[in-house]
């Protein structure tokens, strides 16, 4: 099930919808339904969200860059508001 089937599962869940009623406005088999719910007691799952401290695509991106200029870790660091030492356990830089 894709995660905008799930989510919508979810509302409707969460609105009092049967799980027959949910299977029929989704087109799943009321065994999906179930075995979803089921799986999560009922409740809705938080929403995943990535910690602060990692690093997002456009730093890996900016590092990349950087390293592939010839820059130095401290100042690609200092570009991207990161200690130097992030930037150098980042994956980019273990193929240098």
């Amino acid at each position: 099930m894709s995660d905008a089937v799930k989510e919508d599962l979810w509302r409707r869940w969460r609105a009092g919808d049967s799980i027959s009623v949910i299977s029929r406005a989704l087109g799943k088999p009321p065994g999906s339904i179930f075995t979803v719910l089921k799986h999560h007691g009922g409740i809705a799952p938080a929403a995943r969200a990535r910690r602060a401290d990692r690093l997002s695509a456009a730093d890996r991106e900016l590092i990349s860059r950087g390293l592939e200029a010839g820059a130095s870790l401290r100042s690609i660091a200092v570009s991207i508001g990161r200690p130097a030492s992030t930037v150098g356990r980042s994956p980019a830089t273990a193929a240098e």
